[in-house]
């Protein structure tokens, strides 16, 4: 009776050695049954028609399907997403607010002097969706053909070359001025209203170099009126992949990841986070939405929350000595 006892306890250890890395399966599995079981709101820091709102809906109606229940958006639009972020941690925790997270994010926590809120502190995090880089450009006719060609060019003209990005503190302005300190040179970074107004100044020879997302580009890009001279990942991408990035050129350690993620209210049970979370791996994977990401130039990708707080923990940092180098005044 007690080898019988004793086998029997061993087996169940076993059983349970086995089932410990699949938990989450399991937990899963118990979620689905019941989530979600109403719509989902899903609110984003920005208004309707950008990159940002076009893949976000596009997310949201893969996870409809997915999912069974409708997963509406919600356009926020204001300074650092702060009331976006306020709508979705002072909802319940229940897996039926979710908000979209950026790298924006990360520079908000760095360029104002206090917030409502901690990101590290107050998000669940669930997934990454995309990734995207900036891209360099100049007008199709200008002189200079790589980056190194305008790197020179600075350092023989101190001063003298100009940089057009959008508004001080995005994340084209700031990674143009991380460009400045990493090549060591004196550019004049001018910050414009729009990415339209940019492309008119750049084909002017207003500005010598722009630097920006793909979707702003791609037009006068595909027209030929610009042409790409460097992209900011720390690889080639599948978006430009004739186009060599910055480290490549010879010019330090540059590297700028713009991404997006999804998270919910800091105490959303593991089980909805993980129902979100493969739920989003499986609908990233497919190819309809890797297709209609590219065509915005955001690398369809999902991540465990776990990546995702990393960069942005990473993010945070290196966001503040870019911003605390520059010069930009906190907000």
């Amino acid at each position: 009776m007690v080898s019988v006892t004793r086998r029997t306890a061993c087996q169940g250890l076993a059983l349970a050695s086995l089932a410990g890395p699949f938990a989450w399966l399991a937990r899963a599995a118990r979620a689905q049954d019941h989530y979600p079981s109403r719509p989902v709101r899903f609110v984003l820091p920005f208004g309707a028609g950008g990159v940002a709102d076009v893949t976000s809906r596009l997310t949201a109606e893969k996870l409809g399907e997915k999912l069974g229940q409708r997963f509406i958006i919600d356009n926020q639009p204001g300074a650092g997403g702060i009331n976006a972020v306020r709508s979705v941690i002072s909802a319940a925790a229940d897996g039926y607010t979710l908000g979209l997270v950026t790298n924006g994010t990360a520079i908000t926590v760095s360029l104002f002097k206090s917030l409502p809120f901690d990101p590290l502190k107050d998000f669940a995090l669930i997934s990454a969706l995309g990734y995207f880089d900036l891209v360099f450009v100049v007008n199709a006719q200008s002189r200079f053909r790589t980056l190194k060609d305008l790197v020179a060019a600075a350092r023989d003209e101190p001063g003298k070359l100009n940089v057009g990005t959008i508004n001080v503190g995005g994340t084209q302005n700031l990674g143009a001025e991380l460009f400045k300190s990493t090549a060591n040179v004196d550019l004049q970074v001018v910050p414009y209203r729009g990415s339209p107004e940019i492309v008119v100044a750049l084909l002017r020879n207003d500005v010598d170099l722009m630097v920006d997302f793909y979707a702003a580009v791609r037009a006068p890009l595909q027209d030929g009126k610009v042409r790409a001279l460097a992209v900011s990942s720390p690889q080639r991408g599948a978006i430009l992949p004739d186009i060599p990035t910055v480290r490549e050129q010879g010019i330090g350690d540059y590297e700028v990841t713009s991404w997006n993620g999804v998270y919910a209210p800091r105490g959303t049970p593991q089980e909805v986070i993980d129902v979100l979370n493969g739920a989003l791996r499986e609908i990233l994977a497919g190819p309809e939405v890797a297709r209609q990401f590219a065509d915005v130039g955001i690398e369809a990708r999902a991540s465990t929350p776990q990546e995702l707080e990393r960069r942005l923990e990473q993010d945070i940092e290196k966001w503040a000595k870019v911003i605390e180098r520059a010069g930009i005044p906190k907000q």
